[in-house]
């Protein structure tokens, strides 16, 4: 289990090893190549080569998100002026900071961790990459534009490299989960005071034909599929896990 904090890792670790796995903690920044650099080395040293390489590392920051959905001329007109704007109204206040920082975190430690990792696996060949994207790679979420340009990528980059890769026996995957009731999206979604649906929450729903937030667990049958040989004819692909998100309009 690679993180950039430790303390969370160890917290992973302990509930894998508590249910009957075997795992270890392993420190890693996923945009810091030296870094990984040195964590693949001490897990080769270990075990070798991994055979698998989930690439997790991701999230959204609020400073490459904007406030509204739409930017309006009254909201042009008003900022600087207007005391109770919204620092991040509008894409126009976006610090370049901001959304190079969400950017990077999704994307780029994605490349970063496919490249230090994949070339154990490319020189012996049958190993499998799968990337973390997301719904917002398919049709961008409002607001979140930093993470929906970074996933994307995340996409384009797992087609890519699934081709790049195919001569060596490499196969190089994506899920693209829906909405899913983790803790980072349970502050933006659920009242804290109320314990009810946000606005935004409710349109998911809405949007959700199932009805409902997927379970973090229910991500697993998928990765499970995507790594096994049950899959050895699949690559260069996305795949949702969404409730129906992405197949429905209206």
């Amino acid at each position: 289990v690679l993180d950039i904090s430790r303390e969370k890792a160890e917290e992973t670790a302990e509930g894998i090893n508590r249910n009957g796995g075997t795992a270890r903690v392993f420190a890693a920044d996923v945009l810091d190549e030296k870094s990984l650099a040195a964590a693949r080395d001490e897990i080769a040293g270990i075990w070798g080569f991994p055979d698998i390489l989930v690439n997790g590392a991701g999230g959204n920051h609020p400073k490459g998100s904007t406030f509204f959905e739409f930017a309006e001329r009254a909201h042009l007109e008003a900022a600087g002026a207007e005391p109770e704007m919204p620092e991040l109204a509008t894409i126009f206040d976006i610090p370049f900071e901001g959304f190079a920082s969400t950017f990077s975190l999704n994307f780029y430690g994605t490349f970063l961790a496919s490249k230090i990792f994949g070339m154990g696996m490319a020189k012996r060949g049958s190993d499998s990459i799968v990337n973390i994207s997301s719904m917002s790679a398919f049709t961008p979420l409002t607001k979140v534009g930093a993470y929906s340009a970074a996933k994307a990528a995340v996409s384009n980059f797992t087609r890519w490299l699934a081709v790049h890769l195919s001569h060596t026996g490499v196969r190089v995957n994506a899920i693209a989960p829906g909405f899913f009731m983790t803790e980072q999206l349970r502050f933006l979604h659920i009242n804290q005071e109320t314990g009810e649906y946000t606005p935004r929450a409710q349109s998911v729903i809405a949007h959700t034909p199932m009805g409902r937030y997927g379970e973090p667990e229910e991500l697993v049958g998928t990765l499970i599929w995507l790594v096994s040989e049950a899959s050895r004819f699949v690559t260069g692909s996305v795949i949702p896990v969404d409730g129906g998100f992405s197949a429905y309009a209206i």
